[in-house]
């Protein structure tokens, strides 16, 4: 039972970490415009994302225009539209192999011993999407601190960490968390199906007892 629950629960975390890892794919708030020094147009943010960057006025209306080609982009945007996509395709397997991993889950010709695998296989997958996902950010606010503090950096062209890099990092850590709780129950199948395989032996082992016990007696009376 309460086995049960915890994987539920580690397949609702991994559902929120897939999800967020889908979101911050799609969306453009990775790198935003910073207001320092000369730079003061306060009323124009600029978003600058894997896919497109935006242009935001006043919070009235906006502005996004796709990019025209990869090589637009600098390397670390590159590198991680790259590992972005990979992380989130394998959040989408992860989940999926933890959904026919589950407790409550039946399928054909299955056993405990196969699903504690199953459970393994999803809990590695969740992890290692985890990190693919952790990678990019890491490496794009790590990109974006250098240049902040970078006096040859021209002010405009200076950013700041946006929306999106913080909800990767709890994508990321929600992914994980998925994967130890997967991981830690792989063992769990195996368990239950050990203490099944006793009972009927203790139960064999007692009916066996009583029918030597019977045959005693009937040889005993046929003696008298």
């Amino acid at each position: 039972m309460v086995g049960g629950a915890l994987q539920i629960t580690g397949l609702l975390i991994g559902g929120i970490g897939m999800i967020g890892t889908f979101a911050v794919t799609g969306m453009p708030q990775w790198r935003v415009s910073a207001f320092i020094e000369s730079n003061i147009i306060v009323f124009e943010t600029i978003w600058e994302g894997l896919w497109m960057h935006c242009i935001r006025q006043a919070n009235i209306r906006m502005q996004c225009k796709v990019y025209d080609s990869v090589l637009a982009l600098s390397s670390d945007l590159q590198a991680s539209r790259g590992l972005m996509c990979a992380g989130s395709v394998l959040s989408l397997v992860a989940f999926l192999v933890a959904i026919i991993g589950m407790k409550c889950t039946w399928c054909r010709h299955s056993s405990w011993h196969a699903k504690g695998y199953v459970s393994l296989a999803a809990g590695l997958l969740f992890i290692l999407s985890g990190v693919i996902a952790l990678i990019p950010v890491c490496w794009v606010a790590n990109t974006i601190i250098s240049d902040f503090y970078n006096p040859m950096v021209n002010v405009a062209q200076k950013r700041e960490l946006g929306e999106a890099l913080y909800l990767g990092w709890v994508a990321a850590f929600c992914l994980t968390a998925a994967g130890a709780i997967f991981c830690c129950f792989c063992r769990c199948p195996e368990e239950t199906r050990s203490y099944e395989y006793s009972t009927p032996s203790l139960y064999s082992t007692h009916s066996q007892h009583l029918h030597r016990k019977t045959e005693s007696s009937y040889s005993k009376s046929q003696d008298v």
